[in-house]
């Protein structure tokens, strides 16, 4: 462990270092179809517009959820990250960036994926090696956009003020994350109207990884 750095980065995985091919829609519709089967919530509810962990949320906050009915859930979103993951490749210019920045950061990956899934495609894409810690859904009490991914990080590492750490991602998900565990955050191709919408202000909007390499992480 290098605990002599003195700056940290969280890197989102999905579309911010790896390609990800995770049908999303299908995670989501999967989700809803499960809980309006068991009676989690009604057939109305406009399920396009939530994200998959505001929905896996809406099932786990339910007084109707069961330890059987949240393992069925589990099984359904893990079989298609699986097959979404397998084959992954990675970003324009990540193992290049991620090389350079392993020299004088720690660095981290936080992702909602289940961590099996997350370290196969870190493996098979050949950078699991840069990163101090892979932080999946299991180290988590509640998914991105909650905060707690970011907490559980944070408290490995008190050494480190808030300071000293970026979160970069693609997602409103990740910026809200980033805000609520009060480190900074740099959007990788993300959708400013999006943002904007969610309250979400990213330090920096890039859409070349290599400019991570050109920020003033001081600010």
């Amino acid at each position: 462990m290098r605990r002599d750095f003195q700056k940290a980065v969280i890197f989102d995985m999905d579309n911010t270092l790896l390609q990800s091919r995770i049908n999303f829609l299908e995670m989501k519709r999967a989700i809803f179809q499960i809980w309006v089967e068991n009676g989690i919530c009604e057939p109305v509810i406009e399920w396009q517009g939530f994200t998959a962990s505001q929905l896996i949320e809406i099932g786990r906050c339910s007084e109707r959820m069961t330890d059987e009915l949240e393992t069925h859930m589990w099984a359904a979103v893990t079989a298609i990250e699986k097959e979404g993951m397998h084959g992954a490749v990675l970003e324009a210019h990540a193992a290049d960036v991620l090389a350079k920045l392993h020299e004088s950061y720690r660095l981290f990956i936080l992702t909602n994926n289940a961590y099996a899934a997350a370290q196969e495609a870190l493996n098979e894409t050949k950078i699991i090696h840069y990163f101090d810690e892979v932080v999946a859904r299991e180290q988590m009490t509640t998914l991105k956009p909650h905060p707690s991914g970011i907490t559980y990080i944070l408290n490995q590492y008190p050494d480190l003020p808030l300071s000293a750490w970026t979160m970069i991602g693609d997602s409103w998900i990740d910026g809200k994350a980033a805000q609520d565990g009060q480190v900074r955050f740099v959007a990788y191709h993300g959708k400013r109207e999006e943002m904007d919408r969610q309250g979400v202000v990213p330090q920096a909007y890039i859409t070349d990884l290599r400019e991570l390499l050109e920020l003033d992480w001081n600010k």
